[in-house]
Protein backbone atom coordinates (compact mmCIF):
# COMPACT_ATOMS: atom_id res chain seq x y z
CA UNK A 1 0.00 0.00 0.00
CA UNK A 2 1.62 3.58 -0.91
CA UNK A 3 2.26 6.12 1.52
CA UNK A 4 -0.84 8.65 1.25
CA UNK A 5 0.24 12.52 0.20
CA UNK A 6 -3.64 13.88 1.02
CA UNK A 7 -5.81 13.81 4.10
CA UNK A 8 -5.00 15.19 7.23
CA UNK A 9 -1.91 14.47 9.36
CA UNK A 10 -0.59 15.23 12.65
CA UNK A 11 1.27 17.98 12.87
CA UNK A 12 3.49 19.18 15.80
CA UNK A 13 1.20 21.31 18.05
CA UNK A 14 -1.45 21.12 16.21
CA UNK A 15 -2.52 17.61 17.12
CA UNK A 16 -4.84 16.37 19.65
CA UNK A 17 -5.01 12.73 19.64
CA UNK A 18 -7.12 11.51 22.13
CA UNK A 19 -8.37 7.30 23.23
CA UNK A 20 -10.92 7.98 21.08
CA UNK A 21 -8.64 8.51 17.86
CA UNK A 22 -10.66 11.52 16.61
CA UNK A 23 -10.29 13.18 13.56
CA UNK A 24 -7.71 15.81 13.32
CA UNK A 25 -8.00 19.19 12.10
CA UNK A 26 -5.49 22.10 11.19
CA UNK A 27 -6.20 25.75 11.18
CA UNK A 28 -6.10 26.63 7.50
CA UNK A 29 -5.67 23.09 6.30
CA UNK A 30 -7.81 22.75 2.95
CA UNK A 31 -6.00 21.02 0.63
CA UNK A 32 -2.89 22.26 -0.96
CA UNK A 33 -2.81 25.70 1.29
CA UNK A 34 0.67 26.15 2.77
CA UNK A 35 -0.35 25.05 6.14
CA UNK A 36 -1.51 21.66 5.13
CA UNK A 37 1.31 20.68 3.05
CA UNK A 38 3.53 21.89 6.27
CA UNK A 39 1.32 19.67 8.71
CA UNK A 40 1.54 16.65 6.29
CA UNK A 41 5.46 17.25 5.68
CA UNK A 42 6.19 17.44 9.31
CA UNK A 43 4.14 14.62 10.14
CA UNK A 44 6.01 12.33 7.69
CA UNK A 45 9.41 13.84 9.35
CA UNK A 46 7.99 12.79 12.86
CA UNK A 47 6.41 9.34 11.50
CA UNK A 48 9.87 8.31 9.77
CA UNK A 49 11.75 9.19 12.65
CA UNK A 50 9.86 7.47 14.99
CA UNK A 51 9.53 4.22 13.28
CA UNK A 52 13.47 4.55 12.15
CA UNK A 53 13.90 4.56 15.74
CA UNK A 54 11.58 1.48 16.95
CA UNK A 55 13.83 -0.37 14.21
CA UNK A 56 16.89 0.58 15.87
CA UNK A 57 16.16 0.12 19.39
CA UNK A 58 14.41 -3.63 18.56
CA UNK A 59 17.49 -4.70 16.45
CA UNK A 60 19.92 -4.12 19.38
CA UNK A 61 19.59 -7.79 20.57
CA UNK A 62 21.47 -8.05 17.47
CA UNK A 63 24.38 -6.00 18.45
CA UNK A 64 24.65 -8.98 21.48
CA UNK A 65 24.53 -11.74 18.74
CA UNK A 66 27.18 -10.12 16.21
CA UNK A 67 29.30 -9.34 19.51
CA UNK A 68 29.65 -12.84 20.84
CA UNK A 69 30.43 -13.95 16.98
CA UNK A 70 33.08 -11.73 16.39
CA UNK A 71 34.78 -11.62 19.69
CA UNK A 72 34.28 -15.94 19.67
CA UNK A 73 36.68 -16.12 16.72
CA UNK A 74 39.47 -14.16 19.04
CA UNK A 75 38.94 -15.04 22.06
CA UNK A 76 39.42 -18.73 21.69
CA UNK A 77 43.28 -18.51 21.10
CA UNK A 78 43.50 -17.17 24.34
CA UNK A 79 40.53 -19.62 25.93
CA UNK A 80 42.17 -22.81 24.29
CA UNK A 81 45.84 -21.18 25.82
CA UNK A 82 44.20 -20.71 29.54
CA UNK A 83 42.02 -23.62 29.97
CA UNK A 84 43.92 -26.14 27.81
CA UNK A 85 40.98 -27.39 25.37
CA UNK A 86 41.29 -29.53 22.84
CA UNK A 87 40.65 -28.86 19.02
CA UNK A 88 37.02 -31.06 19.66
CA UNK A 89 36.01 -28.75 22.51
CA UNK A 90 37.28 -25.73 20.45
CA UNK A 91 34.75 -26.52 17.97
CA UNK A 92 31.98 -28.05 20.09
CA UNK A 93 32.45 -24.02 22.48
CA UNK A 94 32.01 -22.29 18.75
CA UNK A 95 29.17 -24.08 16.75
CA UNK A 96 26.90 -24.88 20.24
CA UNK A 97 26.06 -21.80 20.69
CA UNK A 98 24.42 -22.41 17.38
CA UNK A 99 22.84 -25.26 17.92
CA UNK A 100 21.41 -24.50 21.55
CA UNK A 101 19.89 -21.08 19.73
CA UNK A 102 16.91 -23.84 18.17
CA UNK A 103 15.51 -23.96 20.98
CA UNK A 104 14.96 -20.36 21.94
CA UNK A 105 13.73 -19.76 18.23
CA UNK A 106 11.41 -22.71 18.32
CA UNK A 107 9.91 -21.32 22.01
CA UNK A 108 10.25 -17.79 21.03
CA UNK A 109 7.66 -17.99 18.32
CA UNK A 110 5.04 -19.52 20.83
CA UNK A 111 6.08 -16.83 23.45
CA UNK A 112 5.68 -13.88 21.17
CA UNK A 113 1.94 -14.90 20.44
CA UNK A 114 1.41 -15.13 24.21
CA UNK A 115 3.48 -11.70 25.73
CA UNK A 116 3.83 -10.05 22.76
CA UNK A 117 6.99 -9.10 20.02
CA UNK A 118 8.16 -6.42 22.18
CA UNK A 119 8.61 -8.51 25.83
CA UNK A 120 9.84 -11.49 24.08
CA UNK A 121 13.12 -9.28 22.80
CA UNK A 122 13.29 -8.35 26.18
CA UNK A 123 13.06 -11.89 27.69
CA UNK A 124 15.83 -12.74 25.11
CA UNK A 125 18.24 -9.64 25.75
CA UNK A 126 18.06 -11.10 29.57
CA UNK A 127 18.75 -14.41 28.81
CA UNK A 128 21.72 -13.78 26.67
CA UNK A 129 23.29 -11.33 29.53
CA UNK A 130 22.89 -14.25 31.92
CA UNK A 131 24.90 -16.59 29.83
CA UNK A 132 27.04 -13.61 28.81
CA UNK A 133 27.78 -13.37 32.53
CA UNK A 134 28.21 -16.92 33.27
CA UNK A 135 30.71 -17.24 30.42
CA UNK A 136 33.12 -13.81 31.25
CA UNK A 137 33.37 -15.70 34.96
CA UNK A 138 33.80 -18.88 34.30
CA UNK A 139 36.43 -20.80 36.17
CA UNK A 140 36.37 -23.81 33.72
CA UNK A 141 35.54 -25.47 30.45
CA UNK A 142 32.01 -26.90 32.05
CA UNK A 143 31.61 -23.31 33.54
CA UNK A 144 32.44 -21.79 30.54
CA UNK A 145 29.86 -24.40 28.28
CA UNK A 146 26.79 -23.93 30.69
CA UNK A 147 27.32 -19.70 30.13
CA UNK A 148 27.55 -20.61 26.45
CA UNK A 149 24.08 -22.96 26.45
CA UNK A 150 22.63 -19.91 28.18
CA UNK A 151 23.34 -17.42 25.36
CA UNK A 152 22.67 -19.60 22.71
CA UNK A 153 18.74 -19.75 23.90
CA UNK A 154 18.57 -15.83 24.19
CA UNK A 155 19.83 -15.22 20.65
CA UNK A 156 17.43 -18.11 19.63
CA UNK A 157 14.84 -15.57 20.78
CA UNK A 158 16.18 -12.87 19.53
CA UNK A 159 17.18 -14.04 15.96
CA UNK A 160 13.72 -15.08 15.18
CA UNK A 161 11.75 -12.14 16.79
CA UNK A 162 13.36 -9.09 16.09
CA UNK A 163 12.57 -9.15 11.76
CA UNK A 164 9.50 -10.37 12.63
CA UNK A 165 8.33 -7.27 14.80
CA UNK A 166 9.87 -4.89 12.59
CA UNK A 167 8.00 -6.21 9.84
CA UNK A 168 4.76 -5.84 11.30
CA UNK A 169 5.59 -2.41 12.30
CA UNK A 170 7.03 -1.02 9.37
CA UNK A 171 5.43 0.84 6.15
CA UNK A 172 4.97 -1.33 2.87
CA UNK A 173 7.54 0.83 0.94
CA UNK A 174 10.00 0.82 3.97
CA UNK A 175 9.69 -2.75 5.45
CA UNK A 176 12.73 -4.32 3.69
CA UNK A 177 15.39 -1.49 4.81
CA UNK A 178 13.89 -1.57 8.00
CA UNK A 179 13.84 -5.28 8.25
CA UNK A 180 17.47 -5.65 7.74
CA UNK A 181 18.28 -3.26 10.24
CA UNK A 182 18.64 -6.33 12.81
CA UNK A 183 21.46 -8.11 10.38
CA UNK A 184 23.24 -4.72 10.24
CA UNK A 185 23.61 -4.27 13.85
CA UNK A 186 24.52 -8.17 13.86
CA UNK A 187 27.45 -6.86 11.50
CA UNK A 188 28.53 -3.73 13.75
CA UNK A 189 28.62 -6.14 17.01
CA UNK A 190 30.88 -8.56 15.15
CA UNK A 191 32.89 -5.78 13.92
CA UNK A 192 33.12 -4.19 18.26
CA UNK A 193 34.09 -7.73 18.77
CA UNK A 194 36.62 -7.71 16.24
CA UNK A 195 37.95 -4.63 18.05
CA UNK A 196 37.77 -5.78 21.15
CA UNK A 197 40.00 -8.80 20.57
CA UNK A 198 42.61 -6.67 19.35
CA UNK A 199 42.22 -4.10 22.23
CA UNK A 200 42.42 -6.62 24.98
CA UNK A 201 44.75 -9.04 23.25
CA UNK A 202 47.59 -7.04 25.01
CA UNK A 203 46.13 -8.25 28.85
CA UNK A 204 47.09 -11.58 30.38
CA UNK A 205 46.21 -14.78 28.45
CA UNK A 206 44.01 -15.18 31.77
CA UNK A 207 42.25 -12.05 31.92
CA UNK A 208 41.87 -11.10 28.24
CA UNK A 209 39.57 -13.18 26.99
CA UNK A 210 36.83 -13.17 29.99
CA UNK A 211 37.34 -9.28 29.87
CA UNK A 212 36.43 -9.38 26.22
CA UNK A 213 33.31 -11.95 26.53
CA UNK A 214 32.33 -9.51 29.86
CA UNK A 215 32.28 -6.34 27.75
CA UNK A 216 29.09 -7.66 25.90
CA UNK A 217 27.01 -7.66 28.89
CA UNK A 218 27.36 -2.95 28.32
CA UNK A 219 24.80 -3.42 25.39
CA UNK A 220 21.73 -4.52 27.94
CA UNK A 221 21.77 -1.00 29.05
CA UNK A 222 20.57 0.45 25.90
CA UNK A 223 17.99 -2.52 25.70
CA UNK A 224 16.48 -2.01 29.20
CA UNK A 225 15.64 2.46 27.94
CA UNK A 226 14.03 0.74 24.27
CA UNK A 227 11.43 -1.05 26.00
CA UNK A 228 10.38 2.80 27.22
CA UNK A 229 10.12 3.64 23.60
CA UNK A 230 8.95 0.78 21.30
CA UNK A 231 5.31 0.29 21.22
CA UNK A 232 4.22 -3.36 20.61
CA UNK A 233 3.61 -4.51 17.54
CA UNK A 234 -0.37 -3.58 16.13
CA UNK A 235 -1.11 -7.03 14.18
CA UNK A 236 0.03 -8.52 17.69
CA UNK A 237 -2.17 -6.32 19.39
CA UNK A 238 -5.15 -6.56 16.39
CA UNK A 239 -5.01 -10.60 17.36
CA UNK A 240 -5.51 -9.99 20.88
CA UNK A 241 -8.19 -7.63 20.16
CA UNK A 242 -6.67 -4.31 21.62
CA UNK A 243 -7.87 -2.60 18.34
CA UNK A 244 -8.05 0.98 20.15
CA UNK A 245 -4.11 0.33 20.65
CA UNK A 246 -3.09 -0.82 17.23
CA UNK A 247 -4.89 1.94 15.77
CA UNK A 248 -2.79 4.43 18.06
CA UNK A 249 0.33 2.36 17.19
CA UNK A 250 -0.11 2.66 13.24
CA UNK A 251 -1.35 6.43 13.98
CA UNK A 252 2.28 6.76 15.16
CA UNK A 253 4.16 4.69 12.00
CA UNK A 254 1.60 5.69 9.09
CA UNK A 255 1.63 9.50 7.35
CA UNK A 256 -1.88 9.82 7.21
CA UNK A 257 -5.30 8.56 8.75
CA UNK A 258 -6.98 6.96 5.51
CA UNK A 259 -3.48 4.62 5.24
CA UNK A 260 -4.12 4.27 9.07
CA UNK A 261 -7.42 3.26 8.52
CA UNK A 262 -6.90 0.84 5.12
CA UNK A 263 -4.22 -1.12 7.13
CA UNK A 264 -6.24 -1.98 10.51
CA UNK A 265 -8.73 -2.95 8.40
CA UNK A 266 -6.10 -5.40 6.33
CA UNK A 267 -4.78 -6.08 9.81
CA UNK A 268 -8.23 -6.93 11.22
CA UNK A 269 -9.28 -9.62 8.50
CA UNK A 270 -5.73 -11.48 8.86
CA UNK A 271 -6.32 -10.98 12.41
CA UNK A 272 -9.86 -12.56 12.83
CA UNK A 273 -8.72 -15.61 10.76
CA UNK A 274 -5.79 -16.28 13.14
CA UNK A 275 -8.35 -16.15 15.76
CA UNK A 276 -10.80 -18.80 14.37
CA UNK A 277 -10.84 -21.72 16.67
CA UNK A 278 -8.92 -23.55 13.17
CA UNK A 279 -6.24 -21.54 14.13
CA UNK A 280 -5.23 -22.24 17.62
CA UNK A 281 -2.10 -23.36 18.95
CA UNK A 282 -2.17 -27.06 17.60
CA UNK A 283 -4.02 -26.24 14.13
CA UNK A 284 -0.77 -23.81 13.32
CA UNK A 285 1.68 -26.54 13.80
CA UNK A 286 -0.18 -28.76 12.08
CA UNK A 287 -0.71 -26.69 9.17
CA UNK A 288 3.21 -26.25 9.11
CA UNK A 289 3.83 -29.53 9.92
CA UNK A 290 1.16 -30.69 6.73
CA UNK A 291 1.17 -27.46 4.73
CA UNK A 292 -1.26 -26.74 1.62
CA UNK A 293 0.82 -26.29 -1.67
CA UNK A 294 0.57 -22.53 -0.69
CA UNK A 295 2.85 -22.81 2.46
CA UNK A 296 4.89 -25.89 1.22
CA UNK A 297 6.08 -22.90 -1.22
CA UNK A 298 6.11 -20.09 1.47
CA UNK A 299 8.49 -22.86 3.78
CA UNK A 300 10.48 -23.98 1.29
CA UNK A 301 11.30 -20.41 -0.06
CA UNK A 302 11.68 -18.67 3.69
CA UNK A 303 13.76 -22.19 5.06
CA UNK A 304 15.76 -22.56 2.23
CA UNK A 305 17.37 -19.24 1.96
CA UNK A 306 18.01 -19.16 5.81
CA UNK A 307 19.84 -22.90 5.30
CA UNK A 308 21.56 -21.03 2.12
CA UNK A 309 22.93 -18.33 4.35
CA UNK A 310 24.67 -20.34 6.38
CA UNK A 311 25.72 -23.36 4.43
CA UNK A 312 27.86 -21.17 2.10
CA UNK A 313 30.04 -20.49 5.54
CA UNK A 314 29.73 -17.25 6.18
CA UNK A 315 29.70 -17.86 10.05
CA UNK A 316 33.02 -20.54 9.43
CA UNK A 317 34.66 -17.39 7.81
CA UNK A 318 34.23 -14.73 10.57
CA UNK A 319 34.33 -17.45 13.67
CA UNK A 320 37.21 -18.91 12.53
CA UNK A 321 39.16 -15.81 10.05
CA UNK A 322 42.44 -16.16 12.69
CA UNK A 323 42.77 -19.52 11.24
CA UNK A 324 42.16 -18.53 7.94
CA UNK A 325 44.76 -15.98 7.74
CA UNK A 326 47.14 -17.88 9.63
CA UNK A 327 47.18 -21.06 7.13
CA UNK A 328 47.72 -17.67 4.34
CA UNK A 329 50.66 -17.21 6.33
CA UNK A 330 50.06 -14.13 8.69
CA UNK A 331 52.20 -14.72 11.87
CA UNK A 332 51.23 -13.72 15.69
CA UNK A 333 48.13 -13.34 17.05
CA UNK A 334 48.12 -9.23 16.90
CA UNK A 335 48.87 -8.98 13.18
CA UNK A 336 45.71 -11.61 12.68
CA UNK A 337 43.49 -10.24 15.10
CA UNK A 338 44.08 -7.20 13.13
CA UNK A 339 42.88 -8.76 10.00
CA UNK A 340 39.89 -9.92 11.59
CA UNK A 341 38.99 -6.11 11.89
CA UNK A 342 39.65 -5.34 8.30
CA UNK A 343 36.85 -8.18 7.66
CA UNK A 344 34.43 -6.95 10.20
CA UNK A 345 34.92 -3.42 8.72
CA UNK A 346 34.32 -4.52 4.89
CA UNK A 347 31.16 -6.44 6.61
CA UNK A 348 29.62 -3.77 8.21
CA UNK A 349 30.24 -0.90 5.62
CA UNK A 350 28.36 -3.06 2.91
CA UNK A 351 25.59 -4.23 5.19
CA UNK A 352 24.61 -0.29 4.75
CA UNK A 353 24.76 -0.37 0.90
CA UNK A 354 21.98 -3.29 0.96
CA UNK A 355 20.07 -1.35 4.01
CA UNK A 356 19.39 1.74 0.35
CA UNK A 357 19.13 -0.72 -1.90
CA UNK A 358 17.07 -3.35 -0.68
CA UNK A 359 13.77 -0.96 -0.93
CA UNK A 360 15.01 0.84 -4.66
CA UNK A 361 16.40 -2.37 -6.51
CA UNK A 362 14.10 -5.07 -5.10
CA UNK A 363 15.71 -8.60 -2.84
CA UNK A 364 16.22 -10.64 -6.15
CA UNK A 365 18.81 -8.74 -8.25
CA UNK A 366 20.58 -8.60 -4.75
CA UNK A 367 20.54 -11.91 -3.94
CA UNK A 368 22.05 -12.79 -7.42
CA UNK A 369 24.60 -10.60 -7.26
CA UNK A 370 25.36 -11.68 -3.79
CA UNK A 371 25.49 -15.31 -4.16
CA UNK A 372 27.23 -14.63 -7.56
CA UNK A 373 29.91 -12.64 -5.78
CA UNK A 374 30.00 -14.69 -3.11
CA UNK A 375 30.75 -18.15 -5.44
CA UNK A 376 33.62 -16.27 -7.34
CA UNK A 377 35.18 -15.06 -3.59
CA UNK A 378 34.90 -18.64 -2.32
CA UNK A 379 36.45 -20.01 -5.12
CA UNK A 380 39.39 -17.33 -5.41
CA UNK A 381 40.02 -18.04 -1.79
CA UNK A 382 40.25 -21.53 -1.84
CA UNK A 383 42.85 -21.16 -5.14
CA UNK A 384 44.47 -18.66 -2.97
CA UNK A 385 45.04 -20.96 0.08
CA UNK A 386 45.40 -23.93 -2.15
CA UNK A 387 48.39 -22.85 -4.34
CA UNK A 388 49.60 -19.35 -3.43
CA UNK A 389 50.27 -19.99 0.67
CA UNK A 390 53.73 -20.18 0.70
CA UNK A 391 53.73 -16.88 -1.96
CA UNK A 392 54.24 -15.03 1.37
CA UNK A 393 52.92 -10.97 1.08
CA UNK A 394 51.02 -11.98 -1.99
CA UNK A 395 49.63 -15.40 -0.93
CA UNK A 396 48.63 -13.21 2.26
CA UNK A 397 47.00 -10.43 0.22
CA UNK A 398 45.00 -12.60 -2.27
CA UNK A 399 43.69 -14.29 1.06
CA UNK A 400 42.63 -11.08 3.05
CA UNK A 401 40.75 -9.57 -0.68
CA UNK A 402 39.08 -12.65 -0.92
CA UNK A 403 37.58 -13.19 2.36
CA UNK A 404 36.27 -9.34 2.57
CA UNK A 405 35.18 -9.67 -1.02
CA UNK A 406 33.07 -12.84 0.41
CA UNK A 407 31.70 -10.98 3.30
CA UNK A 408 30.74 -7.66 1.40
CA UNK A 409 28.94 -9.89 -1.01
CA UNK A 410 27.14 -11.67 1.35
CA UNK A 411 26.20 -8.51 3.30
CA UNK A 412 25.45 -6.85 -0.04
CA UNK A 413 22.02 -9.79 -0.39
CA UNK A 414 22.14 -13.06 0.99
CA UNK A 415 22.81 -11.94 4.50
CA UNK A 416 20.02 -9.09 4.95
CA UNK A 417 17.70 -10.42 2.59
CA UNK A 418 16.84 -13.73 3.91
CA UNK A 419 15.51 -12.22 7.09
CA UNK A 420 13.59 -9.59 5.41
CA UNK A 421 11.97 -12.57 2.92
CA UNK A 422 11.66 -14.75 5.89
CA UNK A 423 9.56 -12.43 7.89
CA UNK A 424 7.24 -11.36 5.43
CA UNK A 425 6.41 -14.19 3.22
CA UNK A 426 3.96 -16.20 5.69
CA UNK A 427 0.20 -15.27 6.66
CA UNK A 428 0.08 -13.46 9.89
CA UNK A 429 -1.66 -16.52 11.88
CA UNK A 430 1.83 -18.63 10.62
CA UNK A 431 4.08 -15.77 10.90
CA UNK A 432 5.96 -16.13 14.28
CA UNK A 433 6.18 -19.91 13.90
CA UNK A 434 7.10 -20.33 10.49
CA UNK A 435 9.73 -17.38 11.26
CA UNK A 436 10.59 -19.20 14.11
CA UNK A 437 11.39 -22.56 12.20
CA UNK A 438 13.26 -20.59 9.55
CA UNK A 439 15.76 -19.07 12.65
CA UNK A 440 15.65 -23.04 13.55
CA UNK A 441 16.93 -23.78 9.97
CA UNK A 442 19.55 -21.22 10.18
CA UNK A 443 20.93 -21.89 13.61
CA UNK A 444 21.43 -25.59 12.98
CA UNK A 445 23.01 -25.05 9.53
CA UNK A 446 25.26 -22.73 11.20
CA UNK A 447 26.27 -25.12 13.98
CA UNK A 448 27.01 -27.91 11.78
CA UNK A 449 28.97 -25.70 9.84
CA UNK A 450 31.09 -24.43 12.16
CA UNK A 451 31.26 -27.47 14.40
CA UNK A 452 32.72 -29.39 12.04
CA UNK A 453 34.92 -27.12 10.08
CA UNK A 454 38.46 -27.72 11.72
CA UNK A 455 37.62 -31.16 11.22
CA UNK A 456 36.60 -31.23 7.47
CA UNK A 457 39.83 -28.76 6.84
CA UNK A 458 41.99 -31.37 8.52
CA UNK A 459 40.28 -34.23 5.99
CA UNK A 460 40.23 -32.36 2.75
CA UNK A 461 42.59 -29.20 3.57
CA UNK A 462 41.46 -25.13 4.03
CA UNK A 463 41.42 -24.72 0.52
CA UNK A 464 39.28 -27.66 -0.35
CA UNK A 465 36.76 -27.11 2.38
CA UNK A 466 36.16 -23.28 1.04
CA UNK A 467 35.96 -25.15 -2.81
CA UNK A 468 33.03 -26.78 -1.35
CA UNK A 469 31.13 -23.35 -0.37
CA UNK A 470 31.62 -22.03 -3.43
CA UNK A 471 29.61 -25.39 -5.22
CA UNK A 472 27.09 -24.54 -2.93
CA UNK A 473 27.33 -20.65 -3.47
CA UNK A 474 26.23 -21.65 -6.74
CA UNK A 475 23.66 -23.84 -5.80
CA UNK A 476 22.16 -20.91 -4.19
CA UNK A 477 22.21 -18.53 -7.49
CA UNK A 478 19.62 -21.29 -8.65
CA UNK A 479 17.72 -21.88 -5.29
CA UNK A 480 17.20 -17.71 -5.61
CA UNK A 481 15.73 -18.14 -9.50
CA UNK A 482 13.37 -20.92 -9.09
CA UNK A 483 11.97 -20.45 -5.63
CA UNK A 484 12.03 -16.53 -4.38
CA UNK A 485 9.45 -14.31 -5.36
CA UNK A 486 10.26 -10.47 -5.80
CA UNK A 487 8.63 -9.17 -3.16
CA UNK A 488 9.90 -5.22 -3.25
CA UNK A 489 6.29 -2.82 -2.52
CA UNK A 490 3.99 -4.91 -1.50
CA UNK A 491 1.99 -4.97 0.82
CA UNK A 492 2.58 -8.46 3.70
CA UNK A 493 -1.49 -9.32 2.65
CA UNK A 494 -0.66 -9.13 -0.85
CA UNK A 495 2.99 -10.84 -0.36
CA UNK A 496 0.84 -14.45 0.23
CA UNK A 497 -0.92 -13.95 -2.59
CA UNK A 498 2.28 -14.48 -4.75
CA UNK A 499 2.20 -17.86 -3.67
CA UNK A 500 -1.34 -18.85 -3.87
CA UNK A 501 -0.98 -20.20 -7.09
CA UNK A 502 1.21 -22.76 -8.86
CA UNK A 503 4.47 -22.93 -8.05
CA UNK A 504 7.56 -20.50 -9.40
CA UNK A 505 4.87 -19.13 -11.54
CA UNK A 506 6.20 -15.66 -9.94
CA UNK A 507 5.91 -13.41 -13.02
CA UNK A 508 2.47 -13.84 -13.25
CA UNK A 509 1.25 -13.27 -9.81
CA UNK A 510 3.61 -9.66 -9.99
CA UNK A 511 1.68 -8.82 -12.93
CA UNK A 512 -1.57 -8.92 -11.00
CA UNK A 513 -0.39 -6.98 -8.32
CA UNK A 514 1.20 -4.51 -10.48
CA UNK A 515 -0.94 -1.93 -10.24
CA UNK A 516 -0.43 -1.78 -6.48
CA UNK A 517 3.51 -1.75 -7.14
CA UNK A 518 3.51 0.88 -9.65
CA UNK A 519 1.26 3.36 -7.13
CA UNK A 520 4.01 2.81 -4.72
CA UNK A 521 6.82 3.58 -7.14
CA UNK A 522 4.80 6.68 -8.03
CA UNK A 523 4.62 7.86 -4.10
CA UNK A 524 7.96 7.44 -3.48
CA UNK A 525 9.23 9.18 -6.92
CA UNK A 526 7.81 12.43 -5.16
CA UNK A 527 8.67 11.41 -1.56
CA UNK A 528 12.34 11.15 -0.32
CA UNK A 529 13.66 8.01 0.65
CA UNK A 530 13.34 6.41 3.89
Amino acid sequence: MGMQEEGNGYGDGGSNIDTKYSRIDYAGSEAGTPSSEKAIAVKKYDTRKYVFACAIFASLNSVLMGYDVGVMSGAVIFIQEDLQISETEEEILVGILSIVSLFGSLIGGRTSDIIGRKWTIALSAIIFQSGGAIMALAPSFRVLMIGRLTAGVGIGFGVAIAPVYIVEIAPSVARGSLTSFPEIFVNFGILLGYISNYAFSGLSVHMSWRVMLGVGILPSIFLGFALFVIPESPRWLAMKNRIDEARLVLSKTNESEQEVEERLAEILVAAEEANTERYDKKAVWFEILNPSPAAKRMLITGCGIQCFQQITGIEATVYYSPTIFKHAGIQGNAQVLAATVAVGFTKTVFILFATFLIDKLGRKPLLYLSTIGMTMSLLSLSLTLSFLRDNGRLGITFALLSVCANVAFFSVGLGPICWVLSSEIFPLRLRAQASALGAVASRVSSGLVTMTFLSVCRAITVGGTFCVFAVISGLAVLFVYGCVPETKGKSLEQIVMLFEDGGGDWQRREVELGDAERLVSKERLSDSSW
